[in-house]
């Protein structure tokens, strides 16, 4: 299916590796110019580079900024002026517990995983619907819908991101702009790495054994395919998708017991 977005500006926030940089892969293959966005620049560098080499027709640009601050934020809006597409994305806190999740814990999981996505929005919203097309997808959690007692962090932020996601998506809807959610659940990344050494650490396994006991959760019984997720995230994006906005996206191997 030709997506109908090729010759389409992107901006994925966060994206050397992992999700963001599965959903950069997928929308370059589609013919659109992708911006990379990171705190590393020798890391942003690589991930081009290896981005070029999977996809030989793709462009690709880069820039560094620290989303969390206005700074960073404001370093990436000047030299990325205009967007047809935005992904946003960050990292999210580490798990805790209740009462590790006092004021400043409460407001750093607000700047890392809410108000830079609102921030972005904000910024490229205007020439999205002054031009008719704009497509946003912001990768959340599925502990938006599910969540974990140790995720309530991330889950706060998250939430409150779909909230207002919710609430701008009316407001744009008219102009050919759509907002939606990606609900990702244990897709194969470096954060999957990183529970897994966190398993290890607390049971005393290996790693193959982390791993079998973190796909033994999903439904699927297998983790998810970081293409597979950017393949969702590419539909989103598409022309073909002007009628979706406003929604939540699991991909989640069919974990998710609910019914809406």
């Amino acid at each position: 299916m030709d997506l109908g977005i090729a010759g389409r500006t992107a901006l994925i926030a966060a994206s050397s590796q992992g999700l963001g940089l599965a959903c950069a892969t997928s929308l370059a293959r589609e013919g659109v110019t992708v911006w990379l966005n990171g705190r590393d620049r020798q890391r942003l560098g690589q991930a081009a580079d290896a981005l070029v080499a999977e996809v030989p027709t793709a462009s690709v640009r880069w820039v560094a900024g620290d989303l969390t601050v206005p700074e960073g934020r404001a370093a990436i809006v000047a030299a990325v002026r205009d967007v047809d597409i935005l992904v946003t994305n960050n990292a999210g806190p580490r798990p805790g517990s209740y009462d590790q999740w006092d004021e400043a814990a409460l407001l750093g999981a607000m700047h890392a995983n809410m108000i830079p996505a609102v921030e972005l929005m904000r910024a490229y919203l205007p020439g999205m619907r002054a031009r008719g097309f704009g497509r946003i997808v912001n990768i959340t959690s599925a502990m938006v819908k599910s969540p974990a007692p140790d995720m309530g962090l991330s889950t706060s932020a998250r939430a409150a991101l779909t909230a207002v996601s919710k609430s701008i998506s009316k407001e744009v809807a008219p102009d050919n702009v759509t907002v939606n959610n990606l609900l990702p659940e244990r897709i194969d990344t470096p954060r999957q790495e990183f529970m897994a050494k966190r398993r290890m650490e607390r049971d005393g396994v290996t790693r193959a054994e982390a791993f079998a006991a973190i796909a033994s959760t999903v439904t699927a019984q297998r983790l998810g395919r970081p293409e597979e997720f950017g393949d969702a995230c590419a539909f989103l994006c598409s022309a073909q998708a002007g009628y979706i906005s406003g929604q939540n996206l699991q991909l989640d191997g069919g974990t998710y017991e609910g019914l809406i």
